[in-house]
């Protein structure tokens, strides 16, 4: 895997997602609809779609950072991404 980086800058976040065609969502079921996700591609039954004014309200009240790969190492798009606490 290619060397990933971490930001907590949202026009970054926002940008890297809908590069990829991805969609702010967040857990169904979880415990105050707390754990963010990106969906990419058809929807997933077991995220809830939310807007990007409230993944990054929950974002920034969870102290999270943005952790995600920009190319593969054969040099493709990567959708590789994760939620991270901030130190």
């Amino acid at each position: 895997m290619k060397e990933a980086d971490t930001t907590d800058d949202h026009e970054t976040i926002r940008a890297w997602a809908e590069k990829r065609r991805g969609r702010p969502s967040r857990a169904k079921g979880a415990i105050n609809g707390e754990i963010l996700r990106i969906d990419f591609g058809e929807r997933d039954e077991t995220l809830e779609p939310i807007s990007w004014e409230e993944f990054f309200t929950i974002f920034d009240h969870n102290k999270l950072l943005f952790l995600h790969q920009d190319r593969t190492a054969d040099g493709k798009i990567s959708r590789f991404n994760k939620f991270i606490d901030r130190p």
